[in-house]
């Protein structure tokens, strides 16, 4: 496949390219690459390296994402590219999103072959995962828009680390997202993951605010790095001043991974107790991940506390929702629940 020349991009001194797709602003030089790997100044201008060149494609059951309230027991399509945005020392997927696209036994697929794949293996919607996916946002916006046209439904597995005029342009055709809520401390973002906790926040609320984007909220708990209560409390306090009560958020256990080896698995207290405080605080929906917990990876209705949509691990054992709304006392459920 052709080399793509990318978006987001002005030259600037000395022959370099100053990306503009997220808020690391790299500027970089000819013949080399941007931190993410795939974005690459050749001859004054900057290319979409990793546009086309998907790493591989799995069906996965949504609920992995995880979203839980979006379209709960479908499959979908999963792929990434190589690289990332972000250096996260507890990657767990690091050997794609720390990887060039050299390195890799990358594939190659043109936006209609990813449709026409999600088509074949009958799913109805497509994640962009596994890497974040804002660093192949050409390719994320081509394959969407053809995606929307088939019919078919576009979900975004990000850090939610985008620029804010490059957001515009990358979620145009995406119907959810589940953001990386990483910690909830600027000490944590920038020495874990070399990024800023204020330009996540920024696009958690303009996906609220501004998009009609169904979005959850995922944060990975680390012993003794992003796992106080006190942390806890405060993340689910700015939820529910700045997101409202009815975005839900996934607590989930981290392993030992990465340049993170030294660190325990998070213990299932750790989660149970996080879920709690959210919960006390007002979120309506709430659940644990990386974990086998039946009660924290149930939906109830907010109003009855039914059981709606009852999960085994990323499986829908049983869905007692109808038309959206709960089947015992009728009140909708906040999510996307028909095609």
């Amino acid at each position: 496949m052709n080399k793509v020349i990318a978006k987001w991009w002005e030259p600037t001194d000395g022959g370099r390219i100053l990306c503009t797709l997220c808020p690391r602003y790299c500027k970089i030089g000819e013949g080399q690459p941007g931190f993410c790997f795939i974005r690459q100044n050749t001859d004054g201008k900057l290319y979409s390296i990793g546009y086309g060149r998907p790493t591989g494609f799995a069906v996965d059951p949504i609920e992995k994402k995880p979203l839980n309230h979006f379209l709960p027991g479908t499959n979908i399509l999963s792929f990434g590219t190589a690289g990332c945005n972000l250096g996260c020392k507890f990657c767990q997927n690091w050997s794609m999103s720390k990887a060039k696209i050299d390195d890799l036994n990358s594939l190659e697929a043109s936006p209609e072959e990813v449709v026409a794949l999600a088509k074949r293996y009958d799913t109805p919607s497509i994640a962009y995962t596994y890497n974040d996916p804002t660093i192949f946002g050409e390719y994320v916006i081509d394959i969407s828009k053809i995606a929307r046209e088939e019919g078919i439904k576009s979900v975004m597995v990000t850090a939610g680390y985008i620029d804010k005029e490059a957001r515009r342009d990358v979620y145009k055709y995406i119907d959810a997202a589940n953001v990386d809520l990483k910690g909830f401390t600027e000490r944590f973002y920038w020495k874990n993951t070399y990024s800023h906790l204020n330009d996540v926040l920024d696009t958690l609320i303009w996906l609220k605010n501004e998009t009609d984007v169904w979005f959850e909220i995922t944060t990975l708990l680390i012993p003794n790095e992003n796992d106080s209560s006190e942390e806890i409390k405060k993340e689910c306090d700015w939820i529910m001043e700045n997101l409202g009560d009815n975005i839900p958020i996934h607590f989930t256990a981290f392993h030992p991974d990465f340049k993170m080896r030294d660190k325990n698995r998070t213990p299932e207290k750790t989660l149970t107790d996080a879920r709690k405080i959210a919960m006390d605080i007002g979120i309506k929906y709430c659940y644990v991940g990386n974990i086998y917990n039946s009660e924290g990876q149930t939906t109830y209705c907010p109003n009855c506390n039914e059981k709606l949509i009852k999960r085994n691990w990323h499986s829908v054992i049983s869905n007692n929702l109808k038309d959206g709304k709960c089947r015992k006392c009728g009140k909708p459920i906040e999510g996307v629940f028909v095609f």
